[in-house]
């Protein structure tokens, strides 16, 4: 019913085209604030984490089983990161001429970038505390001087529609090179909601930086998805590869300043080549590609090798196949900012569980705190310390290691006295990989470290550090 009703509204929305008149920028450092999004379904602690929980858990199913239907300078951009309460972090950007500056949830698993589009735009079930719909500000084309409607055979239509999309342009003479047909409307579903409408032509704008014909999408209809989206993955629509950025990083302040007007800092950087230089303090495994072209939406996610998962001092038992992509294309690890908890394919899941609750066994599980928030396993922990609890440590390729802080993969509920392992899996699964990425190291884990995407050495890089 969603799917028809988007259709007609895309079949009404005419968007005024235009040349655009903006100019690319010179070199610089861009930075932008990076914050928490602040939209807890409820203020009971439970249910928030229930929430996030089941977010997490809608966004893996997401992520592993895809559908689409649709110069000689440093150039480096900052912008704020602002961490939100129903999971991500989100940046301001400004779009037009002049430009109109929206928030957008920023995901390195999908690549299209899209904003809520035209004074017809309609989001549905996007009624989250401190977020009323009627107070979402779309982007109004007919404001901005630079807004144009992709044509059918513009290459960057193949972009999202693949190679063969002139055969949809039905309406475009074969004879003639500049077809007035608009690109097809596409329609993207994420974990939780989806969105849908039109691609444009516009200019992305920084106060030292612009970007001319940047595609981003029109959207005009959204389920559970109360702000636009900025993709960073792989893929040649995301923002990183229409920069042409050499890296990007970020630093994401800790989920207790939701709901604070908190950020920390995100840098887009360009320009010329910087070689092989690494970052002082940071240790970097490589990233890799999934060995399966043939499904678009695995070539965006940034694959990294997970070797080992240490609990305490015990390595966790974890088969190869799910530790690394097989020639079908499933298993492997993937970095997403865009997932809440970390989530683990079942057999991995168990594991890791289970050798929580052997070195755990001096404390009592907290099942009722299980059933109503979500997490498994939990524990009553009253009276002891957090330096008693054993260490969660990832090991990557090339030596990197990821040692947890105890708030990175515990959560404190019922006044501090239960903790509840912050990873996540999937009873709806099979057993066996079931397709798809089996580990997705999500932005709670995240939280206090510096993250570098070295996009031109293709290779990850973090450090543990405060973000405030």
């Amino acid at each position: 019913m969603a799917f028809r009703f988007l259709l007609s509204l895309l079949s009404v929305v005419v968007l005024a085209a235009s040349t655009v008149t903006a100019n690319a920028g010179g070199g610089g450092t861009i930075t932008v604030p990076l914050s928490p999004i602040t939209n807890h379904l409820s203020s009971d602690p439970y249910k928030i984490l229930n929430n996030l929980a089941t977010a997490s858990i809608s966004r893996a199913r997401h992520l592993k089983r895809p559908k689409h239907e649709a110069n000689k300078t440093s150039d480096v951009v900052k912008a704020s990161l602002f961490p939100h309460s129903y999971g991500g972090y989100s940046i301001s950007l400004g779009f037009g001429t002049p430009p109109q500056t929206l928030p957008f949830l920023m995901d390195t698993g999908s690549s299209l970038v899209w904003f809520p589009c035209t004074s017809r735009y309609i989001c549905s079930q996007c009624a989250f505390p401190n977020k009323n719909p009627s107070q979402i500000h779309p982007f109004l084309p007919k404001l901005s001087s630079s807004s144009k409607v992709l044509g059918c055979k513009n290459p960057k239509c193949a972009w999202i529609f693949g190679s063969d999309v002139e055969s949809r342009c039905r309406d475009c003479d074969p004879s003639v090179r500049n077809c007035t047909q608009a690109c097809p409307p596409y329609i993207l579903q994420y974990g939780s909601g989806l969105t849908g409408g039109v691609l444009m032509l516009e200019t992305l704008d920084f106060s030292q930086k612009t970007v001319p014909n940047f595609l981003v999408g029109c959207s005009v209809f959204s389920m559970r998805q109360p702000a636009g989206v900025a993709g960073f993955g792989r893929s040649p629509e995301s923002l990183p590869s229409q920069m042409g950025l050499n890296k990007f990083s970020y630093c994401l302040v800790s989920r207790r300043f939701d709901d604070t007007p908190v950020s920390s800092t995100m840098v887009l950087e360009s320009g010329s080549s910087s070689g092989d230089t690494k970052t002082k303090g940071l240790s970097y495994t490589p990233f890799h590609d999934n060995p399966v072209s043939s499904n678009s939406a695995f070539q965006d996610y940034f694959y990294v090798t997970l070797r080992k998962i240490i609990v305490g001092d015990k390595p966790v038992k974890v088969p190869y196949r799910y530790l690394v992509a097989g020639s079908d294309g499933n298993g492997g690890t993937i970095v997403d900012s865009g997932s809440t908890f970390t989530f683990m394919e079942r057999q991995v899941f168990v594991a890791v569980a289970q050798e929580f609750v052997k070195q755990m066994g001096n404390y009592s599980r907290a099942t009722s705190v299980e059933f109503r928030s979500g997490l498994s396993p939990c524990f009553n922990i009253s009276g002891s310390k957090s330096g008693d609890l054993p260490e969660l440590i990832f090991h990557f390729k090339g030596g990197a290691k990821m040692a947890l802080p105890v708030e990175n993969y515990f959560a404190f509920v019922a006044d501090s006295s239960v903790i509840c392992v912050t990873i996540v899996t999937d009873n709806a699964f099979s057993p066996g990989v079931s397709g798809g990425p089996a580990i997705i190291l999500g932005s709670f884990q995240q939280q206090n470290y510096y993250v570098e995407y070295d996009l031109e050495n293709k290779r990850l890089g973090f450090a543990k550090q405060s973000c405030v």
